[in-house]
């Protein structure tokens, strides 16, 4: 479990990340990928990794052997700088002090068996670190290359559904419809996830900085850096599009996601905001926006049980979707 608490100089600087910081999201992918939750939130990044061959399934080879496959990496290879490209953000890594290189790769490293490449770019050697910006490099081009239009676009939908969100809720409101492991009270945003490490911190005075990812991994990620916002990485899968040229009069009527939304509640299953925001591929905020909106119209219900809201389609939204009312409602 982790404990961030922020003073008033970060709450008066939260805002969202620009845009996918290119080397930051492939380094964690490259780890996120491997994770079928995180797979399902991007799959064609998970096919493409999968299917790797010849010198993109070398990269991947050097990736998988320098990095940890899983938990913690050293935060140096997550920059803020460096956003414009790959190279950008390679050369903001070559920039880090030896010494802060050093001491974090070897915390990284400290349950894994030593190698001499591993020693190697634990000692910021040149030649190990060259090697492995190639292969980052090789590796982000074959897998996340033909996929960064939608992984931007992806990015831009949740930011602007979060923004809505915010517009309507407030700050106490966006903070605690982030993701479910994340929860925002007394001044304190505690992530209650399966961590590889627990702390209670604090900000940094520079604000928080959110980055919705489709690669963040299943679970929430922190960075804090002395004078510098604190940046929270967090799951948000790719929205699934409707086929192109595919005829939908119900998206044209009720628009393309809330459509989504309404044909996975006449689906089985247990529908909670979050299951429903999972399964059309976007954020829990925007789900329950899209749910509350149904909600209005008559066409869901909604219950809370627990810690979790339960929707279902009424009679009306099961006759708009062309089954009456003998069709499947997705309860409980």
């Amino acid at each position: 479990m982790l404990r961030l608490h922020l003073g008033p100089a970060d709450l008066c600087r939260v805002r969202f990340a620009d845009r996918l910081h290119p080397v930051g999201t492939a380094l964690l992918a490259c780890q996120a990928l491997h994770d079928a939750e995180t797979a399902l939130m991007a799959p064609g990044p998970a096919a493409d990794a999968a299917a790797a061959t010849g010198p993109v399934r070398s990269a991947a080879s050097v990736l998988r052997h320098l990095l940890p496959a899983r938990g913690r990496l050293p935060d140096f290879l997550t920059p803020l700088d460096g956003l414009e490209s790959v190279a950008a953000g390679l050369e903001a890594i070559r920039a880090v002090p030896v010494g802060r290189v050093r001491a974090e790769v070897a915390a990284a490293y400290a349950r894994l068996p030593g190698t001499p490449l591993r020693r190697r770019f634990a000692e910021a050697d040149g030649e190990a670190m060259g090697l492995f910006g190639r292969a980052l490099g090789t590796w982000h081009d074959a897998v996340l290359g033909p996929h960064w239009a939608d992984l931007t676009d992806a990015h831009r939908h949740h930011v602007a559904g979060a923004s809505a969100h915010l517009a309507a809720h407030g700050l106490d409101g966006l903070l605690n419809a982030l993701h479910p492991a994340i929860r925002w009270e007394a001044s304190t945003l505690t992530l209650t996830v399966r961590t590889w490490w627990s702390a209670s911190l604090s900000g940094t005075g520079h604000g928080l900085l959110l980055l919705p990812s489709p690669l963040a991994g299943p679970q929430p990620r922190v960075l804090v850096e002395p004078d510098r916002p604190v940046l929270l990485v967090y799951p948000a899968p790719m929205p699934r599009r409707v086929a192109a040229g595919a005829p939908d009069p119900l998206g044209r009527l009720l628009g393309a996601t809330r459509a989504a939304v309404l044909r996975r509640l006449g689906g089985p299953g247990r529908h909670t905001t979050t299951a429903l925001g999972q399964a059309v591929g976007i954020s829990v905020s925007s789900a329950s926006e899209h749910a509350g909106a149904l909600r209005a119209a008559g066409l869901v219900s909604s219950v809370r049980e627990g810690g979790a809201v339960l929707h279902r389609l009424t009679p009306l939204g099961a006759g708009l979707l062309g089954g009456g009312d003998d069709r499947p409602t997705g309860g409980t």
